[in-house]
């Protein structure tokens, strides 16, 4: 995939869910993953052109991993002339060592989301770009369903009243092949996830069953996604044509 096809996913996403407004500071939200830094290069690109001026800065919540290395992030942030702040934690430590959880991730996520908040928030920004994608939306449709028991799925824009701060998801359009496209593409480095779960999470699990399902569903994850738009899930409204 090519810049310019990226540009277009992000820049439909953003104009069909209003996600950006004039004066607004978005921090980017960076774990050195391909969305996450697939958000980054769009929204420095589209920062340039774009007729509603933002700021964007870059935020890594390092989760003390022992050699874990963001010197490619840095280094990416300052070609795209883009302030970067590491967040060091323990987060890592709290949830294998000290609490030795069975199912980590959703308690990592909480704590990783709200030390990205607190970061951001003090770096004065008022909303933060996060790097779901299109089949991000469509697997935490099914792992809603499936393990809560509920029909429901994150939304292209949302408010965290007590923050005062919106997420945001400018890659929602983007399936996740072409993302791994244009950064393998691109030849940018990307920083290993160092989690000890990796791969072995529900989310995987979810990714696998859609796998084989695709197999006897033609364009089973394009459905859903239309579907989710069409529903009245929170923050699904209608894009306006």
């Amino acid at each position: 995939m090519k810049l310019q096809r990226l540009l277009s996913y992000v820049r439909r996403a953003v104009d069909d869910y209003n996600m950006i407004e004039e004066g607004d500071k978005i921090a980017v939200g960076i774990s050195g993953g391909k969305d996450s830094l697939c958000t980054l290069i769009a929204l420095a690109h589209l920062r340039r052109f774009y007729p509603k001026k933002f700021e964007l800065v870059g935020i890594t919540v390092s989760l003390g991993f022992e050699g874990t290395d963001y010197s490619p992030v840095k280094k990416l942030c300052d070609e795209l002339n883009v302030e970067y702040y590491v967040v060091n934690t323990d987060i890592g430590q709290i949830i294998f060592d000290e609490r030795k959880e069975k199912n980590p991730c959703s308690l990592c996520a909480k704590m990783r989301k709200g030390a990205l908040n607190d970061e951001a928030d003090r770096l004065g920004c008022n909303k933060i770009a996060l790097g779901h994608n299109k089949d991000d939306v469509v697997e935490t449709f099914f792992m809603s369903l499936f393990f809560e028991g509920r029909i429901n799925t994150f939304a292209p824009v949302s408010f965290l009243d007590r923050m005062k701060l919106y997420s945001i998801r400018p890659l929602m359009y983007v399936p996740e092949y072409e993302a791994k496209s244009f950064i393998n593409q691109g030849g940018y480095e990307l920083v290993k996830n160092p989690c000890p779960a990796d791969g072995e999470t529900k989310r995987q699990e979810i990714r696998n069953l859609i796998k084989v399902l695709s197999k006897d569903y033609e364009n089973l994850s394009g459905k859903v996604f239309g579907a989710i738009q069409r529903s009245s899930i929170k923050g699904w409204d209608t894009p306006k044509e």
